[in-house]
């Protein structure tokens, strides 16, 4: 089983992975500040778009939303097509991955979206493609766990703010 995750930051990490290991694609990962020019191969710039909010898990932790973005800048001497084949190459690779990531950590990508794009660098256009979606991270601490180790409930018509774990009472056995 994987590790629980902890930061945000660990899907960037577990998503360069996947794709540095996915030989299929032959690119480089990385982020913005990793580019410098188009080489012999295509690359994915990872970047994060935003961090939205979204409904608890069932387990009390945390939702992230995160809008990614994974950029593509097509090899030097690529066909004119080359960025295109690739997003549709990471849109399949992308859809129903977990990136290695735990399952009641990490949701399903969501809202894929690929759009052509251009890439600036100082004073270089670089023609691209981007591919965007949503992908749910739950963190922190769940609402069940207590210190005590007394599972807790709460029934949404009997607490003002479900997402108070003060509102919980203990479990009866």
């Amino acid at each position: 089983m994987p590790a629980p995750i902890q930061q945000p930051s660990q899907l960037f990490t577990a998503m360069a992975t996947t794709l540095r290991n996915t030989a299929a694609l032959n690119v480089q990962v990385g982020n913005h500040d990793d580019f410098s020019v188009p080489g012999n191969q295509a690359w994915v710039l990872i970047d994060f778009d935003r961090n939205a909010q979204g409904a608890r898990a069932a387990d009390g932790r945390i939702a992230h939303v995160l809008t990614v973005s994974l950029q593509v800048i097509p090899a030097v001497a690529a066909t004119a097509f080359a960025a295109y084949d690739l997003i549709a190459a990471l849109k399949n690779l992308v859809t129903d991955n977990r990136w290695g990531l735990p399952g009641d950590q990490c949701d399903l990508p969501m809202n894929l979206d690929g759009l052509p794009s251009v890439f600036l660098r100082a004073d270089q256009s670089y023609k691209a493609w981007t591919l965007t979606f949503d992908q749910t991270l739950y963190l922190g601490p769940t609402l069940l766990d207590d210190p005590l180790g007394i599972p807790k409930f709460a029934r949404t018509w009997e607490v003002s703010d479900i997402d108070d774990p003060d509102q919980y009472t203990p479990l009866e056995g």
